[in-house]
C-alpha cells in the first residue's frame, strides 16, 4: 500500500493503481507506453469537457503553462448552443477564452481508451483568478470553509444507470422509443440479473478500478435494465473527480461493447435513477466530527449539520435536482424522497443516518443519476455549515412513512426549484450573488426549452381527442 495526498488536502491510502506521479507519467511516455493526456473539467450540466493532447506536448507545454478553452463552455445549454444571461461569456464579451490549468495531482489511467491519460483542469481567468461559476471552483470554495474549521468532508456517490441492448446511435435514430432493456424484470438484488450482463458490468468495475478508483460492489435495481456500482468513499473534491469520470467512462464502455446506458433520472414510468451521496465530517488529526457523546452516539456539530440540511434543502433542491427530468423522480412509494425529513435507516425520507461510530454518516436520498456531483456536494456542505453556524436544533428522527407524514415537501418542479434557489439567503451567503445568478440563468434556459418543446405526450393526448 502507498500514501498519497487526496485533491482536497486530506490523507488518502491506495493500492498505488491507477495514479501517476507527474515523473512516472514521463517515463511512461518516454517508454511509448501513455501517448495521449485528456485534460479535462466538468460543465454545467456535469459532463467532461476538454481536450485530448498528445502526451509529449502535455509534458512540455501544457503542465506549465496550462492550455485554453472558449469561455462559452460554461455558458451554453445541452445542446452546446450558446444561450443569453450569463454574465461571463457572452456575443457582446466576445466569446474569449479561460484558461484550463492542470491539476497534476489529478493524472491517472483511463484504461478504456488505449495509451491515455486524464488530467483534472481547473478553470482560470487570463490573470490567474479563479472562475466562480465553474463547478469545480464552487465545491473547493466550501472545502475551504470546511477547513477553516478543521475539518474536511467524506463523501460517497451511488450512481443507477438504466443499460439498454441498443447502441446510443440506435438509440437516437429510433428517438428513444421501442428500445430493449438489459433486464426484462425486477433485477434488484438479482445475482442472475447481473449476470446477464456480467460481461460489461466487470469491463466497467474492473477499468474504473485501474482508473484509481476503489469498487466496493454492483448489484442489480428495480427498474428494468437498472443497476448500480459502489465505490469506496473519498475527500469531496476527489469523489467528484471521479464521479465525473465514471460517468463518461460507463458510457464509453458501454458503447464499445456495442450497447448504451442512461444515467437520467427518469426514464420512464418505473423507477428512477438516483445518486444517493454520503456524507460525513473529520478533524485534522482524522478523528469522526459526526460522532459523539449526545442521544444515539450523535455530537452537537452532526445534530447542527443535518438541522441546516433540513432548513435548506428546499432552497438548495436546484443544485441537487438540476433538470426538468429530475423532478419527474420524486414520485410516492418510489423510493425516492417527497418529504423533507430524517430518520434513522428511514429510505421514505430525504436523509437516511446509517451507521455509528466513525462510520456515522447522512446519505441524503434527493440527488438523480443527472446531478452535477461538485455543485450537490457543495450544496449540502453549505446547507450543513449553514445549520452549524446558527447552531439549528434537531427535530426528532422519523420512523414511519414519511411519503404521507406532515413535512415540507421537495420542490415539485424545477420552476418552483429555481424561485426558491434565486431567493434564498442560504445560497447567496455560502455561494456568491454571481454563482447564484450564474446557474438561476442556467435553469431559465432550461425551463423556457421545455415550455417551448411539443412533447409526445402531447401529441397522443391531443392529436385525435382534443
Amino acid at each position: 500500500m502507498s500514501s498519497r495526498r487526496s485533491i482536497d488536502g486530506t490523507a488518502r491510502v491506495t493500492a498505488g493503481r491507477g495514479w501517476l506521479r507527474p515523473e512516472e507519467l514521463t517515463a511512461l511516455v518516454d517508454a511509448g507506453q501513455i501517448d495521449t493526456v485528456m485534460v479535462a473539467f466538468t460543465d454545467m450540466q456535469g459532463r467532461l469537457q476538454g481536450k485530448r493532447c498528445a502526451a509529449r506536448f502535455f509534458l512540455d507545454e501544457v503542465s506549465r503553462h496550462a492550455t485554453e478553452g472558449c469561455n462559452y463552455l460554461l455558458a451554453v445549454d445541452v445542446d452546446m448552443a450558446t444561450v443569453g444571461g450569463y454574465e461571463i461569456s457572452s456575443w457582446e464579451r466576445g466569446y474569449g477564452d479561460f484558461v484550463m490549468r492542470p491539476d497534476m495531482a489529478t493524472l491517472r489511467h483511463v484504461p478504456w481508451n488505449e495509451g491515455t491519460v486524464m488530467c483534472v483542469a481547473d478553470i482560470e481567468w487570463e490573470d490567474g483568478s479563479p472562475v466562480r461559476p465553474s463547478p469545480r471552483q464552487v465545491l473547493q470554495a466550501q472545502a475551504a470553509r470546511l477547513a477553516e474549521r478543521g475539518w474536511h468532508g467524506l463523501a460517497g456517490t451511488e450512481l443507477e444507470f438504466i443499460v439498454f441492448r441498443d447502441t446510443y446511435e440506435q438509440a437516437w435514430t429510433n428517438g428513444y422509443r421501442g428500445l430493449t432493456p438489459a433486464n426484462l424484470y425486477n433485477v434488484d438484488y438479482s445475482i442472475l440479473g447481473t449476470g446477464r450482463i456480467e460481461p460489461l458490468l466487470r469491463r466497467i468495475r474492473n477499468e474504473m478500478g485501474a482508473a484509481g478508483m476503489v469498487v466496493e460492489s454492483v448489484k442489480g435495481e428495480c427498474n428494468f435494465g437498472q443497476h448500480e456500482i459502489a465505490f469506496l468513499y473519498s475527500g469531496l473534491v476527489e469523489k467528484a473527480d471521479e464521479h465525473s469520470l465514471y460517468k463518461e467512462g460507463a458510457k464509453e464502455i458501454a458503447s464499445q461493447e456495442g450497447c448504451s446506458l442512461t444515467f437520467m433520472a427518469k426514464y420512464d414510468a418505473r423507477e428512477g435513477n438516483s445518486c444517493h451521496i454520503h456524507l460525513s465530517l473529520r478533524d485534522a488529526d482524522g478523528a469522526p466530527v459526526f460522532a459523539g457523546a449526545g442521544g444515539e452516539g450523535r455530537s452537537a456539530v452532526f445534530e447542527h449539520f443535518l438541522a441546516g440540511l433540513l432548513a435548506s434543502a428546499r432552497e438548495l433542491s436546484l443544485l441537487l435536482a438540476p433538470n426538468v427530468n429530475s423532478y419527474k423522480r420524486f414520485v410516492e412509494g418510489s423510493f425516492a424522497p417527497t418529504a423533507v425529513a430524517w430518520g434513522y435507516d428511514n429510505r421514505t425520507c430525504a436523509f437516511r443516518v446509517i451507521g455509528h461510530g466513525p462510520s456515522l454518516r447522512i446519505e441524503t436520498r434527493v440527488p438523480g443519476g443527472d446531478v452535477n456531483p461538485y455543485l450537490a456536494l457543495a450544496a449540502l456542505v453549505a446547507g450543513g455549515l449553514h445549520g452549524v453556524e446558527r447552531e439549528l436544533e434537531l427535530a426528532p428522527a422519523f420512523g414511519g412513512n414519511a411519503y404521507v407524514g406532515d413535512f415540507p415537501r421537495i420542490p415539485s418542479s424545477l420552476v418552483e426549484a429555481a424561485q426558491l434557489f434565486e431567493e434564498s439567503a442560504v445560497a447567496r451567503a455560502a455561494f456568491g450573488d454571481d454563482v447564484v445568478d450564474h446557474y438561476m440563468n442556467m435553469a431559465r434556459v432550461e425551463i423556457a426549452a421545455f415550455s417551448a418543446a411539443v412533447t409526445d405526450w402531447e401529441r397522443y393526448r391531443c392529436f385525435e381527442r382534443m
